[in-house]
């Protein structure tokens, strides 16, 4: 198990480095100049060779690479070009957000595909089934833009006046404010240093620093805020689960140890849930493991859609402005974060197929 893991982390740093290779040399392609995007396009001449000197974008792009790969090996990812800030600190404020709105969104996903593809495997070609896979392909097929406006327009709008109402922007209603756990317990700490970044990196996520801290009043309304960008970035998501949970417990189904189980008296829910679902698992946490990807991407027009400070909504403005630094370093953020989910995926295998875990 631990060779393979070391295997495993030592195959992804050639695939983190190509997409790095790769992100950074497209992003140097995208017309137009960081100047004129940053200043406008009065900016003169002179004006315009300081900053690319500023900046170091004067050098030949392979120079240029090489002091970005060095530069972040050393944990420094450089200041932002439009916000004149180290982009550490721009990471420990916005992926929190992104990282809550993935886990909530997942979660809707997992928990309401998995038992919708098992029902709809159950009652194949029952009314239930059509109603799942009509469901699903409704799903599949609404973009994320489209739903997260409707959404909005339905429960802030429409429901304004019921206990139904959800708010359609922001991360915390105004008003209402989340105290760090560490100032609130009075941690050590000295200003700067890597473990004051971890303790604000952690305290950015609200729903855990709210839970930790006992303010029950930040958590009900972080959740709130929360459930709309969620269901908009897990729509899409979830119709997958659910039809590959239906497409896989069917081929389970099938097997002769199901019928064999169903011979000797053994009860129908302990049928599906032990025997049948453990060995769908499988293609479902595969199809879960990639979800994670669809979710970075849609996370993009979520959070700007609901007003939310995130990763996505932040990489959109770089792209804009031509913040090279930001579009570097979130990428190297994403594309780790997706290696390790995947690492998950696989290693989650030795535990639910023993098969693999002896060869």
């Amino acid at each position: 198990m631990i060779q393979y893991t070391i295997r495993r982390l030592l195959l992804a740093i050639p695939v983190i480095f190509g997409i790095l290779l790769v992100t950074f040399t497209l992003s140097r392609m995208i017309p137009g100049e960081p100047c004129k995007a940053m200043l406008g396009e009065k900016a003169t001449a002179q004006v315009c060779e300081q900053f690319t000197k500023q900046y170091g974008l004067d050098k030949p792009i392979p120079v240029q690479f090489a002091i970005f790969m060095g530069n972040m090996l050393r944990g420094d990812f450089g200041e932002s070009i439009r916000f004149s800030r180290p982009v550490t600190l721009i990471l420990i404020e916005r992926l929190p957000t992104t990282i809550e709105l993935g886990i909530f969104a997942l979660l809707i996903a997992c928990v309401i595909g998995i038992p919708a593809g098992i029902l709809s495997a159950m009652k194949r070609n029952s009314p239930l089934d059509v109603v799942v896979m009509v469901i699903s392909n409704i799903g599949v097929s609404m973009p994320v833009y489209w739903l997260g406006l409707m959404l909005a327009y339905f429960f802030a709008l429409v429901l304004k006046d019921t206990f139904l109402w959800l708010p359609p922007t922001g991360r915390l209603t105004a008003g209402i404010t989340s105290i760090p756990f560490f100032q609130l317990w009075n941690f050590p700490y000295i200003s700067g240093t890597f473990s004051h970044y971890m303790l604000q990196f952690f305290s950015n996520f609200l729903i855990f620093n709210s839970i930790i801290t006992g303010d029950w009043k930040v958590l009900g309304d972080s959740i709130k805020h929360l459930i709309l960008p969620a269901m908009a970035l897990g729509t899409i998501p979830m119709a997958i689960i659910a039809r590959m949970t239906r497409s896989s417990m069917l081929e389970v189904l099938k097997q002769d140890y199901i019928r064999t189980a169903k011979a000797k008296g053994l009860q129908r829910n302990l049928v599906i849930l032990k025997h049948a679902l453990r060995n769908a698992m499988l293609p479902i946490i595969t199809i879960i493991g990639l979800e994670v990807g669809i979710l970075f991407a849609g996370a993009l027009l979520t959070e700007t859609i609901f007003g939310l400070s995130g990763v996505g909504r932040i990489l959109y403005e770089a792209i804009t402005a031509r913040d090279y630094p930001i579009i570097q370093a979130f990428t190297v953020v994403i594309a780790i974060g997706y290696v390790f989910i995947n690492l998950l995926v696989d290693l989650s295998y030795v535990f639910i197929d023993p098969r693999i875990r002896l060869e």
